[in-house]
């Protein structure tokens, strides 16, 4: 919450921990050289992509496959949210036959 809000805010960082990434034009094993800190978890400010521009579905496209979630959206922030917490699990090949 507290990387997040200064993000949001546009205030400096003093530890900047968390890497700003487009997370949706990258497969999983990319993804650890991304992180600025962490060994087997890692956290990501990204953009939400939309696959319409009007639209609400996002587009969770990615490299060779793509990305699916897996429970709903956290959000972020009581009372006023101000990001949203997501988990991802990454499928190879095309949706809705990916493995």
């Amino acid at each position: 919450m507290h990387y997040l809000c200064r993000k949001c805010a546009s205030q400096p960082i003093a530890v900047p921990i968390i890497a700003e990434i487009d997370l949706y034009k990258y497969d999983p094993w990319e993804l650890p050289g991304k992180a600025l800190y962490g060994e087997k978890e890692w956290y990501f400010f990204s953009p939400r992509d939309r696959k319409y521009p009007n639209g609400s579905r996002p587009n969770r496209a990615a490299g060779t496959g793509y990305w699916k979630a897996t429970r709903a959206d956290k959000p972020i922030g009581n009372p006023k949210p101000v990001g949203i917490n997501e988990a991802l699990v990454f499928y190879a090949g095309k949706a809705p036959r990916g493995e």
